[in-house]
């Protein structure tokens, strides 16, 4: 569910008065994270490294308090609920959104993206949650990254996080991961504690 409210009544009322009207109000920064223990657990427990990514993003951002918050129409919006968007390869070799549910549980969340995705990339048609604030993510395992911004349009206002193929080397494992966030949502200090709050998460799932 979603709900509007008076953004004089949060801490974004300068934010939403200044960001709301701006021509570009993303912003994206960049932080290198250390994966080791992710890939470590994804062997372990033969799960997807990019779907333990996106558990890792979705639990850190239902634990953010200004990710349940999106503006939208000129209006400010708390969301009760964290959905997480992949995008997906479909059978005829285009791609197609899948909005994932964000469950704590890690063997729930593994389940509903594997259902959910393997629906999609047969069906070749997007799937959308209503009333989930959407993070979205995009995984280009092609090659390694240094830094990705994506493209701005007013039709998609949600945070997203992308990134590129991991990096390693003989004691270590590494992914650049690239955080694009709207300027009313969030300022530049809360999206660092963000990615400092990911990289936790990584660290002890």
């Amino acid at each position: 569910m979603k709900h509007e409210i008076n953004p004089q009544e949060t801490n974004r009322a300068f934010a939403f008065e200044m960001w709301l009207n701006a021509p570009m109000p993303m912003v994206t920064l960049v932080k290198t994270m250390n994966v080791n223990h992710l890939l470590r657990f994804s062997k372990k427990q033969h799960i997807k490294f990019n779907t333990l990514m996106c558990w890792c993003i979705g639990m850190t951002a239902n634990e953010t308090k200004e990710l349940h918050l999106l503006p939208e129409k000129g209006k400010l919006f708390r969301y009760d609920q964290i959905a997480v968007n992949v995008v997906v390869r479909n059978r005829k070799g285009g791609i197609n959104s899948c909005d994932i549910p964000f469950s704590t549980d890690l063997r729930q969340f593994n389940q509903d993206y594997i259902e959910l995705t393997t629906k999609v990339a047969e069906e070749c048609q997007s799937s959308f949650l209503e009333g989930y604030m959407v993070v979205g993510t995009s995984a280009m395992i092609q090659t390694e990254l240094d830094c990705v911004v994506n493209q701005y349009t007013d039709k998609f206002l949600n945070p997203m996080v992308m990134w590129g193929k991991y990096r390693k080397s003989w004691f270590k494992a590494t992914l650049p991961v690239s955080f694009q966030f709207h300027h009313v949502q969030m300022d530049g200090g809360d999206a660092a504690r963000f990615l400092e709050a990911l990289q936790r998460t990584i660290n002890s799932i």
